[in-house]
């Protein structure tokens, strides 16, 4: 046999402590040796990233479920557990386990613009993940962990440039924002090339099953069978032979199922008067939607109503844009501004600055529209206190700032519904529901926002109506019947299942009722819609 030595004088070589360059150091092998033996397991049971994550505080709900994924899932699911149970720490832990195994290098983590930064820190001081949030083009080709929008990601010319990636895992966060087949983000999301994939959301059916059909077949495309089979399914069989399928690629966590010990919601209900001047502008504004050949009827009027809750001045913006349309008339623009001009104070906002004043935590302020959150930052500023605000509007870079100014600097951060999803406040422990959301999910998630993990304070709820008027109705008849605030919106999602958005629902039934009975009746049906879902499940 014939032996081959042509590698012998390279070997002597390495071997010179003059000359040698190529051969490891023992403590090189050793390192070498440890990272062959842990990228060569092919068990999935059990975790392996104990011993590099002695920081982390895991909790069991969130190792079980990382377990599950890899054991059960094939590294693809959808991750649904309630606000606050800390999704990103599931989605940091799977992704971490399959790096240590050699199963992914290449990975693209899709979340809202004002997360990326707070979505690269989270994956490098918890699990030593060099994420990059996306900023320039060249980082989605040299970058091996990147953070962006999908928004970002979708437009030209990053479009071709991730379309061409291969990527071992791809995590959407806010997954339920890729319900509707018929968007640019869902088809985006269809033609990404993915080996894995994690879909975070917490609200993971919102109106109808068929936008759950849709996301497990991004995650899982033929799961399901065609949509219409899907749908024939749910008909025939019912919930619970959907759920049996759907378990196979979804996993959702309760509050009450974790063992944790939560802080408290402390609920306080106030119902605010108005002043008489505030009470002649709703009522004028009430009357024209009564009025049979008036312009301002349904939807708008029911709007406009909601504003003038809030404050004039957000009143005062859609009245302008109806008359811009030529939709309300010059005399009843007048009329109406002359209304508003009579108003000096803003009752709700009074009570606010009353709390603000009265706690020494930071405040978070949540509103419905942009106009009031204006003018809350102008009038806390007459009176000393200093507010952020954040919207929608803003640049990812002007979220992160905002977050940070609030944390550090401001008492008080007053949000749009911008601020109900994805950012973590559990430094605060008093929130504010200025305009209360006609759809509990949404409320859900603000809460949510401070009521979560690492909260150490009890949290302060305070949510404001208007006597003898909409809000009135939303919070007494809705909210306050059912207890929704103390009973984390765990069911809600099985409801939503069989009737139609509770926001459509009550918007119909005040817009379109006769009467003030007529009002309550249909309410009080609401809420016994939703409280027997609640009994149910209180019971097992």
């Amino acid at each position: 046999m014939k032996v081959d030595i042509t590698f012998q004088p390279e070997w002597e070589t390495s071997l010179d402590p003059i000359q040698g360059s190529s051969v490891a150091t023992w403590e090189q092998f050793k390192l070498a040796y440890e990272s062959e033996q842990w990228t060569s397991s092919f068990s999935f049971n059990g975790l392996l990233s104990y011993k590099h994550l002695h920081h982390l505080e895991l909790f069991p709900h969130q190792e079980k479920t990382a377990k599950r994924v890899m054991e059960e899932m094939d590294g693809k699911a959808i991750l649904a557990d309630e606000v606050g149970l800390g999704k990103t720490i599931e989605a940091g832990l799977i992704l971490k386990e399959y790096m240590i195994r050699g199963l992914v290098k290449k990975a693209l983590i899709l979340v809202p613009a004002s997360l990326t930064g707070q979505w690269a820190k989270e994956m490098y001081d918890k699990f030593f993940i060099p994420a990059v949030a996306q900023r320039k083009t060249y980082v989605w080709k040299e970058a091996d962990i990147v953070v962006a929008s999908i928004d970002t990601a979708k437009r030209p010319p990053h479009r071709e440039i991730v379309l061409d990636q291969e990527y071992d895992m791809i995590i959407f966060d806010e997954a339920h924002k890729l319900k509707n087949p018929k968007t640019k983000n869902y088809e985006f999301a269809r033609l990404l090339n993915k080996k894995f994939c994690l879909m975070l959301t917490a609200t993971p059916v919102q109106n109808k099953p068929d936008e759950l059909y849709h996301l497990i077949n991004l995650l899982k495309p033929g799961l399901l069978g065609s949509q219409k089979e899907f749908s024939r399914l749910f008909k025939e069989e019912g919930e619970e032979a959907v759920k049996h399928i759907v378990q196979r690629v979804m996993v959702r966590n309760r509050r009450e199922h974790t063992g944790i010990q939560w802080t408290k919601r402390k609920v306080h209900s106030i119902y605010i008067p108005f002043t008489t001047e505030e009470r002649n502008f709703y009522q004028k504004i009430y009357q024209l939607k009564e009025a049979p050949a008036s312009s301002l009827h349904g939807f708008t009027a029911t709007t406009l109503l909601r504003e003038v809750c809030s404050s004039k001045e957000a009143a005062y913006m859609t009245l302008k844009s109806l008359h811009d349309r030529s939709e309300l008339t010059d005399d009843m623009l007048t009329s109406l501004i002359q209304h508003i001009q009579d108003i000096s104070t803003n009752s709700k906002a009074e009570k606010a600055l009353s709390i603000i004043q009265n706690t020494e935590d930071k405040v978070v302020i949540f509103t419905e529209y942009r106009a009031t959150q204006l003018y809350l930052q102008w009038f806390f500023q007459q009176h000393g206190i200093i507010s952020v605000p954040f919207r929608g509007g803003f640049k990812r870079s002007k979220k992160e700032w905002m977050q940070q100014l609030f944390k550090d600097r401001a008492k008080v951060l007053i949000a749009t519904e911008a601020g109900g999803e994805g950012i973590n406040l559990q430094f605060s422990s008093t929130i504010i529901n200025y305009d209360l959301p006609w759809n509990p999910m949404r409320l859900e998630q603000r809460i949510g926002r401070l009521h979560r993990l690492g909260q150490k304070s009890d949290v302060q709820i305070y949510n404001f109506a208007v006597k003898e008027t909409i809000e009135e109705h939303i919070l007494s008849l809705l909210y306050d019947k059912i207890e929704l605030f103390k009973n984390v919106i765990g069911s809600l999602d099985t409801i939503l299942e069989s009737t139609d958005t509770v926001e459509q629902y009550i918007t119909e039934t005040l817009h379109t009722s006769e009467s003030q009975k007529e009002i309550e009746v249909k309410l009080n049906h609401l809420s016994a819609i939703i409280d027997q879902p609640m009994e149910k499940e209180g019971s097992n």
